[in-house]
């Protein structure tokens, strides 16, 4: 039977609720050490008050199902860095790679929380239409211009193959990182909801948010 490796429950261990919360109290005791409160026995006040933080805290609930989004955020980051690998070389200007390199950082840190996105369906069909239609689309119609007809304005007035494709990434580049603020305030949500719940148990403390 397969077991987990020891170095992998203790990375599971360092994120888990237990010992978030029983950090939290043991830094209060380093806190009352300062002041003078603990005395000789420093190290069993911050050993005891990690036990009872780790102690009082709920469990990690156990997730064993794999949700749509975790399964579609691996394909579309393999989708990803396909194109990635078909538009590099010098097929492209260096401004145009730059833009394409901070979209696909962008990108990445999107599939990177698959739980959020399991909640925003709206938010993962941009994230893959722009990844499999949008994006690879915009640069294959640039791609197929000549370079020197691709740089060249039409008219006075009417922007270049380049100009325009350059606005086409601006364009996904501001609605990914509207996608990507509001995956962020679902993080800052669970912080502040982590914050809020040990104050409740264990009093007010520094972590207020």
């Amino acid at each position: 039977m397969a077991t987990s490796s020891p170095g992998r429950r203790i990375l599971a261990y360092a994120g888990s609720t237990k010992n978030i919360a029983g950090c939290a109290l043991a830094l209060a005791g380093v806190v009352l050490v300062f002041f003078g409160v603990a005395g000789a026995f420093w190290p069993v006040v911050v050993a005891g008050l990690y036990g009872v933080g780790a102690l009082l805290a709920p469990a990690d609930r156990v997730r064993l199902t794999i949700s749509h989004a975790e399964v579609e955020s691996r394909r579309l980051l393999a989708d990803l860095e396909t194109l990635l690998a078909k538009v590099g070389g010098n097929r492209f200007p260096d401004d145009v790679m730059a833009r394409v390199g901070a979209l696909a950082e962008v990108l990445r840190d999107i599939l990177r929380r698959a739980d959020a996105l399991t909640s925003s369906p709206d938010h993962l069909h941009i994230v893959s239409q722009t990844i499999r239609d949008y994006l690879p689309s915009s640069l294959e119609a640039y791609a197929n211009l000549p370079r020197s007809y691709a740089l060249t304005r039409r008219g006075e007035r009417q922007r270049s193959a380049h100009e325009e494709l350059l606005a086409q990434l601006g364009l996904l580049d501001t609605q990914l990182r509207k996608v990507a603020d509001s995956v962020y305030r679902g993080d800052e949500q669970a912080l502040r909801d982590q914050g809020r719940f040990l104050q409740d148990r264990f009093g007010g403390s520094g972590l207020d948010l």
